[in-house]
């Protein structure tokens, strides 16, 4: 007789919002049973609290410690030659942005993010790297200033791959969590055009936290894409609302990545699945330690933002509207690409 698993386990449980830790690693190898046991653990997550934790996913750890070294490296770099792979359009979204020049904030709240901006910017720098050998949309690369730069490339190509072939996985876990075919979303994936988003929060004395009691590391928003993948370092910082408004820590579990449904993945499930807002403020103290410095040290994070081909229409996935659901389509049809493009130009 098969030993029934169970792929998840709570991690975090505070004012209504449970995000569930969740072993990956049964949908790879396991049994048909196995694997929609886990498929319906990431799906019934998404649809409550829009967050879990994803441990076996398969990435080993020497790669991401690896991936980290390197944009620590990169963001050390003098600023003139971070600034001459600056970011251009919203169409491209490729390449480095500066400190102060993005300001995440909730879509109702866009119109102001000029003001919101000059009052509370974000405290971080990003580099971004979309898909290669996109026409007219050239990934702004190093490889040209020294070896270093060359080498960077290469590991942060590699990485790219790496993590698309994770969302396609994820992606097969959603549809038959939703009651699809495993491989309905292959087609709406294929193309890889995601953005990988290497973030550095430089240190900050704690008396601008202290002066301004608004500022954040990277203000309240909510992902635009379908999912999201966030590796995090040690320090934390990293918050979800919850469903009484509160703001709860999402403290890093070695070896797992947080993963999150975006704004564009709800919309395609006409919100059956929810897109959670989050903030980054600054880090909390670990317990059982005291911290007499002045400042709060510096905080790595990469995330991978996972979204539909370009060209793809998204429209409401079967299932989630109709009679037998009692529910309409919320939402008119859009172009995965129009759709991205819309949200980027609103906050950079």
């Amino acid at each position: 007789m098969a030993t029934e698993i169970h792929p998840a386990s709570t991690a975090v449980e505070q004012d209504d919002l449970m995000i569930p830790l969740i072993d990956f690693g049964p949908f790879f190898s396991g049994t048909p049973s196995d694997k929609h046991a886990v498929a319906l653990s990431i799906t019934n997550a998404f649809k409550t609290s829009g967050f879990i934790y994803l441990k076996a996913h398969g990435i080993p750890p020497s790669v991401v410690s690896r991936v980290f070294a390197s944009s620590s490296r990169f963001f050390s770099r003098p600023q003139s030659q971070k600034d001459s792979l600056g970011w251009t359009t919203p169409q491209s979204n490729r390449g480095y942005i500066k400190a102060g020049r993005e300001k995440l904030a909730p879509l109702e709240e866009t119109e102001g993010i000029s003001t919101l901006r000059g009052s509370t910017p974000d405290l971080k720098e990003t580099l971004e790297i979309g898909r290669e050998g996109v026409e007219n949309s050239p990934n702004r690369w190093p490889d040209h200033l020294d070896d270093e730069g060359k080498e960077f490339k290469e590991i942060m190509l590699s990485f790219f791959e790496t993590c698309k072939n994770l969302h396609q996985q994820i992606m097969r876990a959603i549809a038959l969590g939703m009651n699809l075919p495993e491989h309905f979303f292959d087609e709406f994936v294929s193309e890889g055009d995601n953005n990988l988003r290497l973030l550095h929060y430089p240190p900050v004395r704690k008396e601008v936290f202290k002066d301004n009691p608004n500022q954040v590391r990277a203000g309240e928003h909510s992902d635009y894409g379908s999912v999201t993948l966030l590796f995090q370092d040690r320090h934390g910082g990293l918050q979800v609302r919850s469903p009484k408004g509160t703001f709860v820590d999402v403290t890093p579990i070695a070896d797992a990545i947080v993963v999150n449904a975006g704004d564009l993945l709800a919309r395609w499930s006409n919100d059956t699945i929810t897109s959670t807002r989050h903030r980054v403020i600054q880090p909390p103290i670990p317990a059982g330690e005291s911290d007499d410095s002045d400042s709060y040290p510096s905080r790595y994070s990469i995330a991978y933002f996972c979204n539909p081909n370009n060209n793809k229409l998204i429209e409401a996935l079967p299932g989630t509207y109709g009679e037998n659901v009692h529910r309409d389509k919320k939402y008119a049809d859009i172009t995965a690409g129009d759709y991205l493009v819309s949200r980027l130009t609103a906050t950079i």
